[in-house]
């Protein structure tokens, strides 16, 4: 199997190095990037080959990763479609619905991720949608691809990458943005700029450990960090009288609602093919 990455960025290096990680060679990687610099730090990290040609990377290639920004990835599917030949496309590109997509490449078998920065460190999520024209095969195919940066959700309505937008792509920004808020109030504490981060990130750390390694609901872990009459239960009143969580329900509708009117910006609201 030969993968060729149209676009050598963060995530597509997160991806070649999940790869390699999982003892895929680099002779079966080939990459297209038009940033010189890019290419060599690509050849020199990973010993995989780069170029700025799209039809000598794509040369017996099996699958294409589209790891391109979003307002490229028309112009690139139009240049791409006369050079397929029945190749499977996975693209990483924000916002690209898979209609969209299909009509620029005239190919049916599509694959769209939305994964999340800390794929960077393989720990990422990826939400993952296919065109019903993909084979079993191919989605397996994918799946062992995204698998590489950390975990996968696939959802057989593509409205639903949307959602996993609004809730996993987006969601590290509101873990960073709480957690900031944390580090200040540390520091008007009188901690330290690295007292306030060291109390912050391994206080999120070994949360968010405990809740994937834990049975029991978030709720019953949260209840039983809350002592009657404590601390922890005036904190938490304080955010309930501010509806904290209201409001981060809304942000996430608003970035859900933005995620789809993205996919009407980016796309092809015609239906027509230029």
């Amino acid at each position: 199997m030969n993968i060729c990455f149209i676009g050598g960025g963060n995530m597509a290096t997160a991806l070649i190095g999940g790869l390699q990680g999982k003892g895929f060679a680099s002779q079966h990687i080939s990459v297209v990037e038009i940033n010189a610099d890019n290419r060599a730090k690509l050849q020199q990290a990973f010993g995989v080959q780069a170029t700025a040609e799209l039809a000598a990377g794509l040369a017996g290639s099996d699958i294409i990763v589209l790891a391109v920004k979003p307002q490229q990835l028309r112009e690139v599917s139009t240049q791409l479609a006369p050079l397929l030949s029945g190749q499977l496309l996975i693209s990483i590109a924000a916002g690209i619905r898979a209609a969209d997509l299909s009509r620029w490449t005239k190919s049916q078998a599509i694959v769209r991720a939305m994964p999340n920065t800390p794929a960077l460190i393989r720990s990422g999520m990826t939400g993952i949608y296919a065109l019903p024209a993909v084979s079993d095969s191919q989605r397996e195919e994918a799946q062992n691809i995204l698998a590489t940066v950390g975990e996968t959700l696939w959802v057989q309505d593509e409205a639903m990458l949307d959602a996993v937008t609004a809730i996993s792509g987006s969601g590290p920004a509101y873990v960073f943005y709480f957690i900031e808020a944390l580090q200040r109030a540390a520091r008007e504490f009188g901690f330290n700029a690295e007292e306030a981060r060291r109390l912050s990130l391994e206080t999120f750390l070994g949360a968010s450990k405990l809740a994937a390694t834990s049975d029991d609901d978030v709720s019953v872990l949260r209840d039983r960090v809350t002592s009657k009459n404590g601390t922890t239960e005036r904190a938490l009143s304080s955010m309930a009288a501010n509806r904290i969580a209201e409001n981060i329900m809304q942000a996430t509708k608003a970035a859900e609602a933005r995620a789809r009117e993205m996919g009407d910006e980016l796309g092809d609201k015609t239906g027509v093919t230029n």
